[in-house]
């Protein structure tokens, strides 16, 4: 089997393809495509799955075999940490060792490139290529070297964020879904009035049978807990900590696409940035481009996957950047998702505004008009890719009852419709799924949409 990298990184299951030998080509060939580069200082870090320490290790030694100057983080790590140390503390790349949001029996390995983001699609190819044509890596039996990650980190993010506004006393529930960003909050809030009472903390490398992704059906305990004991939001972060999900003071879910457009308001109209590009995916809200017409800043789309986004940070002056996943890039901190700052930066909006997560939620459809988010997520199989194939091919110029304004397809096929509703259909770069994504001005009209499209595939 070809080992092959996805939307961000390489991801297989541990002890089919994700063994200790593909580990060292890829970590062989990433080495050599640092040396071409003349990059010569790495650190590695790794998150709480099973084995991640081990396979770590064994990276730590692919670099040090080959002359590099490399560290191993002291302890598990979020995947912000490792861009956060290639970023600010003089590293030229950047490994983590995770599968993400990925089942317990996976695991994998994101690049993380020189400026302290997910390594470009180009950088990736030349690894990929690289690694399939490797043969068996030998290495030394080095001690790794170990660095503090976590302390820098934290250091920075509490000079970022404006603590001082957390006085009114309050309960933040925080679920770790058994990641790496277990504590963080805490750690973070410990002097303000703001309680953190933390859920599914511990280390569980099967995450308690559930996939450890931040979407609604994952999330009872977070939304029970908040309603419990009456806290003023829940935050919950995947297993490497770099994307999250919300709820409301009264559990109620708030989906990924309206945490991007709180961000950008946070942004563009509490923090005032306005000095520089937006971007999202195929796959975000309209409300985005209501937004950024409205305050006069100029907005790109771009593919699904957070690499596409930072082929644009190369590039261009950008405030901000997003994908429907729950990954967001508050730019002037990391050119990379992290859900840690991204939850601080949506506490600092309710405490700034005064008001109830919910109350602000209505404030934004008042002004910029409802929206309502469904996706779904099919098995691949063969007959299903060929429709999908065939309606690339032949783009429908009507949806059911609604119009077609435009086609795009830079990523699978997009529909968007008079009323700037929008269907998506698209192969997921991660794992054997066609995703079928709808937005519309009500949640009748998004089922209805999204049934047309089953029905069709």
């Amino acid at each position: 089997m070809a080992i092959k990298f996805g939307t961000d990184g390489w991801r297989a299951v541990i002890g089919d393809e994700f063994t200790f030998e593909n580990v060292r080509k890829v970590a062989y060939a990433h080495a050599k495509v640092l040396e071409e580069e003349g990059k010569r200082k790495v650190v590695v870090g790794y998150d709480r799955r099973f084995l991640s320490r081990e396979f770590a290790e064994e990276v730590y030694k692919v670099f040090k075999t080959l002359g590099f100057e490399v560290y191993i983080s002291d302890t598990e790590c979020t995947t912000p940490m490792v861009s956060f140390a290639v970023k600010y503390m003089g590293f030229e790349g950047g490994v983590m060792i995770t599968a993400s949001h990925n089942p317990g029996k996976y695991n994998g390995y994101k690049i993380k490139e020189s400026f302290g983001g997910s390594a470009t699609p180009g950088f990736v190819k030349k690894v990929e290529e690289l690694a399939n044509s490797s043969q068996s890596v030998k290495v030394e039996n080095y001690k790794p070297e170990t660095i503090d990650l976590k302390t820098p980190y934290l250091k920075k993010v509490k000079e970022l964020i404006n603590l001082e506004l957390f006085e009114e006393e309050g309960f933040l529930v925080h679920d770790a879904m058994y990641g790496s960003s277990a504590g963080l909050f805490s750690e973070v809030l410990k002097d303000t009035s703001l309680n953190v009472i933390s859920i599914r903390a511990k280390r569980d490398p099967l995450f308690g049978g559930h996939p450890p992704e931040p979407i609604e059906k994952y999330l009872s305990p977070l939304f029970d807990k908040v309603r419990g004991i009456s806290a003023k939001i829940g935050i919950a972060n995947d297993g490497d900590g770099d994307r999250i999900a919300l709820c409301d003071e009264s559990g109620k879910f708030i989906n990924t696409q309206l945490i991007y457009v709180l961000l950008l308001l946070h942004l563009l109209k509490t923090k005032g940035l306005k000095d520089g590009l937006v971007v999202k995916t195929v796959s975000t809200s309209y409300l985005v481009d209501r937004i950024c017409q409205s305050e006069g800043v100029e907005l790109r789309e771009v593919p699904v996957g957070f690499k596409h986004i930072n082929e644009l940070i190369l590039k261009e002056k950008l405030i901000f950047g997003g994908e429907e996943s729950g990954g967001y890039g508050i730019i002037h901190f990391l050119p990379e998702r992290d859900g840690l700052f991204s939850g601080l930066s949506i506490l600092e909006l309710i405490y700034t505004k005064g008001k109830a997560l919910s109350e602000i939620v209505q404030e934004v459809f008042q002004t910029y008009g409802s929206a309502h988010f469904l996706r779904y997520d099919l098995h691949a199989e063969e007959e299903k890719k060929e429709r999908l194939k065939s309606l690339l091919e032949n783009p429908p110029s009507s949806w059911g009852r609604f119009k077609v304004r435009e086609v795009i397809t830079k990523d699978g096929l997009k529909l968007v419709f008079e009323n700037d509703g929008w269907l998506l259909l698209r192969a997921s770069g991660t794992e054997p799924l066609i995703r079928v994504y709808a937005e519309m001005p009500t949640e009748e009209e998004a089922k209805e949409v999204i049934k047309t499209a089953l029905e069709v595939l």
